[in-house]
């Protein structure tokens, strides 16, 4: 047979005598099963004159002498530090002394909220006991705290304040929750932020280089045929020669644009070319074999073969300039 915890004994002690202590008060406890303690043990609606109020709060007790300190007691914040300060309910921590069976009490999440960082632990000092002597009194507190207009529950039936509440108690506002079917993606955006930032830098440069690309696929077989109607050239040939020279201009603008230079002046060779050489087909999409198909057909030769050696030595030489004038910074 499975056996019990010893120390289930001392936790249920606290839990047992918080919940005799506030349903003798005739405030509504409504216990968080093990399965889902996250860092409460307890949900609460307080109530005033047998009416309930839109005031909640969530309970974590502690029981046993591993929580006494000299001074009072102290709470482990543990991994709890951004769920109990975020809470959009108060957290409250209680420690029960057993020997003394005494309850003592402190408002965690207006503690945390106070720090930039977890402190480990919080203190719980001696004066703020909890009995039926004090419990107007730490109602009258803790409402006044709660009655923040953020912190309110309100709604029609017991059932959808409970479900409200342990939604605040996670810290899921309404109106700022996260969506669940981004929020995985969004953990994996900011895991890997630098690399995204950088793809969408590079993706912004190659922006030019796939509108060229999905253009020249187009295009393609309207080339072929102008050229087909126009010269006995092999078509494919021209066409790619022409490609490869408008390809190669737009590699060198997207290394421009990577390093964050416009390249102002290839970019209108570009688009002048692309624009040229792409309407050919439209106006004319059988071919000339007169003096207009030879003009194109021979500008398609000589453009990519004196424009790509224009454009190599043109960025060799704006290189060189920027190689000097560093070395011309360094040397003084």
């Amino acid at each position: 047979m499975s056996t019990v915890r010893g120390s289930r004994k001392i936790e249920r002690a606290g839990v047992n005598a918080l919940r005799a202590l506030l349903e003798d008060h005739e405030h509504i406890v409504q216990e968080i099963d093990g399965g889902n303690d996250h860092g409460e043990d307890m949900i609460v609606n307080f109530t005033r004159d047998g009416k309930r109020t839109p005031y909640w709060i969530a309970i974590q007790v502690k029981s046993g002498k591993k929580y006494k300190r000299v001074n009072g007691y102290a709470i482990p914040v543990d991994d709890h530090f951004d769920d109990w300060r975020q809470s959009r309910i108060p957290i409250l921590g209680v420690v029960y002394d057993m020997k003394k069976r005494e309850l003592f009490w402190v408002n965690l999440t207006e503690r945390l909220k106070s720090v930039a960082e977890s402190p480990g632990w919080v203190q719980v000092a001696n004066a703020f006991i909890l009995n039926s002597e004090t419990i107007e009194q730490f109602y009258a507190e803790v409402a006044t705290y709660a009655g923040d207009e953020r912190m309110r529950i309100r709604a029609a039936t017991d059932e959808e304040a409970l479900s409200e509440a342990v939604r605040a108690r996670q810290g899921l506002d309404p109106t700022t929750a996260p969506n669940p079917l981004f929020e995985g993606l969004a953990d994996i955006a900011l895991k890997y932020e630098d690399r995204l930032k950088a793809l969408s830098r590079n993706l912004i440069a190659a922006l030019p280089m796939m509108i060229l690309i999905v253009l020249m696929m187009f295009v393609w077989p309207y080339q072929i045929r102008f050229v087909e109607g126009s010269s006995d050239l092999p078509a494919w040939l021209w066409v790619s020669n022409l490609y490869l020279f408008m390809f190669i201009m737009s590699i060198v603008m997207f290394f421009e644009l990577r390093v964050g230079r416009f390249p102002i002046e290839t970019g209108k060779w570009l688009w002048m070319i692309a624009a040229n050489f792409f309407w050919l087909p439209v106006i004319d999409a059988d071919g000339d074999d007169g003096w207009w198909g030879t003009f194109w057909i021979t500008a398609g030769i000589l453009v990519p073969s004196f424009g790509l050696k224009l454009l190599i030595v043109t960025f060799i030489r704006f290189a060189m300039d920027r190689v000097r004038k560093r070395r011309e910074l360094e040397m003084g």
